[in-house]
């Protein structure tokens, strides 16, 4: 469905669903091709994809989210090649590229002279966000379409981010064109972010843990500033806006015990005396790559019980936990 070009979302549009196949990588690039939007399975979440080099499609897929403008999107590509047509690769960034991707890792490099991805899509900032993506769906679309594509997590802005069709189905059937379903995603929570515009820097933790990433460079990352990290005004990477992530259900973290009201989100063993009836475990055997595999599928689960607060226990800080932790930290942030 070839999208009307006007400034308002209309009113409702019939949105498919199609199993992933060929032909389905097909129906998707044509789709793109016509300024359309489709959701897609990425190894991290389900990507809102459109063609990152229009900039009236990505402007529906701002309207569509609901996102905020000056929020940049990630580019998606194939290969290191058609990477390198739009960013600019430095010994850092080219050593992390060839170790990780395809993978759950998004570069944020100074733009190529001739980037073709929008001004729309990278906030107007003279760097652009990158990655290759590994789930075979996600190639096989980027193969049939041969262009970037933008991919925010297919999920109101702001949500919980979506881990099967059916999610991306709850938050945006009738507001884009096409979702290719190809079962849950393996990784479950967005790709690790490192800027490399300077001295490398983890700008969000996700899906790689920082500890292979500095195993490879042979250094520390470095931090952003707290400014940087904390400010809603110009975020340098997707995700990093305060409140983010989040469910509807008011999140609290660290929770000992259970207050009246609440459900809870535990890991390893729950809480003593909990009803199993309000309980919904990221991992009973603590394994934090289950944990992350479902923290967006469980806030999800919960948030639809309507209690009065989401209790969550604690989690580790190391490996895993530290990107498990930042979406929990964005979540629980309170939203006017």
């Amino acid at each position: 469905m070839t999208p009307e070009k006007t400034s308002k979302m209309p009113v409702e549009l019939a949105t498919r669903t199609i199993k992933a196949g060929r032909d389905a990588a097909r129906a998707a690039a044509s789709c793109l091709a016509g300024g359309g939007l489709v959701a897609f399975p990425t190894e991290t979440v389900y990507g809102l994809g459109a063609d990152a080099t229009n900039a009236d499609a990505i402007a529906r897929l701002y309207l569509a989210k609901g996102r905020p403008s000056f929020n940049p999107l990630i580019a998606h590509v194939g290969t290191l090649a058609a990477a390198k047509k739009i960013a600019r690769f430095n010994e850092h960034s080219l050593k992390l590229a060839q170790s990780f991707w395809p993978g759950p890792m998004t570069l944020v490099l100074p733009k190529a002279e001739s980037c073709p991805v929008s001004d729309l899509a990278t906030a107007g900032l003279e760097t652009v966000a990158v990655r290759i993506p590994a789930h075979p769906v996600a190639r096989d679309i980027l193969e049939a379409f041969g262009k970037p594509v933008v991919a925010p997590s297919a999920n109101v802005s702001g949500h919980v981010s979506p881990t099967t069709a059916q999610h991306v189905s709850d938050d945006l059937s009738g507001r884009i064109d096409l979702i290719v379903d190809g079962g849950p995603v393996d990784v479950g929570v967005e790709s690790t972010i490192v800027g490399c515009f300077g001295e490398p820097v983890l700008l969000r933790p996700g899906g790689l843990p920082r500890a292979e990433i500095e195993r490879v460079l042979g250094a520390p990352l470095a931090q952003p500033t707290e400014e940087a990290d904390t400010s809603d005004a110009h975020p340098l990477a997707p995700g990093m806006l305060a409140s983010h992530y989040a469910p509807h259900t008011p999140v609290r973290l660290k929770a000992s015990h259970l207050e009246p009201g609440e459900v809870l989100l535990a890991f390893g063993p729950a809480l003593s005396g909990a009803d199993p009836l309000r309980v919904l475990n990221l991992s009973p055997r603590g394994d934090l790559i289950e944990a992350a595999a479902n923290l967006f599928g469980h806030l999800r689960l919960l948030d639809a019980r309507e209690a009065r607060a989401i209790a969550v226990m604690p989690i580790p800080d190391d490996g895993l936990g530290e990107a498990i932790n930042d979406r929990l930290r964005r979540a629980a942030v309170p939203r006017g």
